[in-house]
């Protein structure tokens, strides 16, 4: 619905809906374009680094989340003058809520062969699911000192494949230590439209390098790991948008009551360091954070000569910003090389 008070009206507002469509919708208003980035908080969880069995590996993940944003986002930052026709004083207020589903697979090979003193193994994920997301907003202000006040609600979905991620890592063991290095890329291949509201695929590729640690004492069932990394976006060809390098912190803590039955508390830390830039860039340096947190479970079971393993964790999200905030839910089951009977050690699982 469109409501303005000046008899001009038609030109005005196929100029003020361009205004509306380059501030409100979430590739210019929301840090990390899109507001969503390459990193998944969440991805690393419990016995990130720990050692695995040689062999291939499949890991399935059933991801749901549903966050929303106020219009305090979209009012952060004023418009550039150089996108309003001349004479034209507005602010903008809006509000997105999105959701999405999607199944995520990874086959993954562990090489038996020591890598620089390591265990190497290589993965490929990629991601199938529908993504819908909601839009209302209201543009007010003057045009030749003559008030005026627009409202737009849109909404869209879509469903399609994601982007593909190739993932490198080495671990290494030193008794209750462990630890990993890992690098991986995203492959913009996924169901992606510049123009569109809801989109699976990021259309830009990126790279993310980090490291991680975990302390698993098998006496005391006591464990911990921690996942840190970072991202360097490219530029969207599309938007000619780039998002700014990101900082990303995930952790694990769990208790093992049984040698298959484990629970405790998971979280991340995700925060942009870097600014947004490129030529389509029209928010200028625009950094967004997000905190979760939540509860953890995870089950070993025998599937057959193989080792399944399940998990569920759930994380509620605060202290977000230029950046929606909901909840999300993961639950994996995984399927790999039974370990050795000697071995005291729980099969390492990474929930990824």
């Amino acid at each position: 619905m469109k409501q303005i008070g000046l008899r001009q009206a038609s030109r005005f507002t196929f100029a003020v809906m361009g205004i509306v469509a380059a501030w409100l919708v979430p590739n210019a208003s929301f840090a990390d374009e899109g507001g969503v980035s390459f990193w998944l908080p969440g991805t690393y969880g419990s016995l990130a680094a720990e050692q695995q069995v040689p062999g291939w590996s499949l890991s399935l993940t059933d991801y749901h989340t549903s966050v929303s944003a106020s219009g305090s986002i979209s009012q952060s930052r004023e418009i550039q003058i150089g996108r309003f026709p001349v004479g034209l004083t507005a602010t903008a207020n809006a509000n997105f809520n999105e959701t999405m589903d999607m199944v995520m697979i990874e086959p993954s090979y562990v090489f038996a062969t020591p890598f620089f003193g390591g265990q190497a193994s290589v993965g490929l994920s990629g991601a199938y699911g529908r993504d819908s997301g909601a839009l209302a907003g209201t543009l007010s202000g003057t045009l030749n000192a003559t008030p005026f006040a627009l409202s737009e609600t849109t909404s869209e979905s879509v469903w399609g494949f994601g982007d593909l991620s190739p993932v490198f890592s080495l671990r290494w063991n030193k008794g209750a230590d462990n630890f990993m290095t890992y690098v991986a890329g995203n492959i913009p291949v996924g169901a992606y439209n510049a123009l569109r509201l809801a989109n699976i695929g990021l259309g830009y590729g990126a790279i993310d390098a980090g490291g991680a640690y975990t302390y698993y004492n098998s006496e005391t069932g006591h464990e911990f790991s921690g996942t840190l990394g970072f991202t360097y976006n490219l530029i969207n060809p599309a938007t000619q948008y780039q998002s700014g390098v990101d900082i990303h912190f995930d952790w694990g803590a769990s208790h093992f009551f049984t040698e298959d039955f484990h629970a405790g508390l998971v979280g991340y830390v995700y925060k942009q360091i870097g600014c947004d830039g490129g030529s389509g860039d029209r928010v200028g340096c625009f950094q967004s954070q997000v905190v979760g947190i939540g509860p953890q479970v995870g089950f070993i079971f025998p599937v057959g000569s193989m080792e399944g393993y399940l998990n569920l964790k759930v994380y509620d999200e605060f202290a977000a910003e230029n950046r929606p905030e909901g909840w999300n839910a993961w639950v994996t089951f995984s399927l790999s090389p039974s370990a050795p009977a000697a071995s005291a050690q729980p099969r390492p699982i990474i929930t990824k």
